[in-house]
């Protein structure tokens, strides 16, 4: 269930559309089940991450189909909430929606594709990204006891 926020339509976004904002739509859009339109944007559009397909995965959610696109290659560009999760997202949605009325905010979240090690290691890391994602996007976009579970 949806909190009371009046979203209609989230933009995620990251620096290359490829790891943070898929997943971050991906999960919101399976949390509103539709309810809200979501889409996800980057600075620039790198390739989708075969790890970050695995860890989604791995919840029973596809993103293997989703490709990268950069914030000009929306087709509509007009968004109630502009979600970012890296410092360039950040400074190019506030750069872009300057003169909109589309409140922006910022979710620090680290890449997990900066982390060396094993396979093991790496997917930690994109695990970890994913699961503060979901609690975050549960925090913020479900009613409290919808958030809960």
């Amino acid at each position: 269930m949806v909190s009371s926020s009046k979203e209609g339509a989230i933009l995620f976004a990251c620096t290359l559309n490829a790891v943070r904002s898929p997943m971050a739509a991906a999960m919101l859009k399976h949390l509103t089940r539709g309810g809200v339109y979501i889409e996800s944007a980057g600075v620039r559009a790198g390739e989708l991450d075969p790890l970050a397909v695995e860890v989604m995965g791995e919840i029973g959610l596809e993103i293997a189909k989703h490709k990268p696109r950069r914030f000009e290659d929306l087709e509509d560009g007009s968004f109630d909430l502009v979600v970012t999760l890296s410092p360039e997202a950040q400074h190019k949605a506030v750069e872009l929606t300057r003169t909109a009325a589309t409140q922006v905010e910022y979710w620090p979240t680290m890449d997990p594709t900066a982390v060396d090690g094993s396979r093991e290691q790496r997917l930690m890391a994109y695990r970890t990204v994913r699961d503060q994602l979901m609690h975050r996007l549960k925090q913020r976009f479900l009613a409290p006891a919808a958030a809960d579970t």
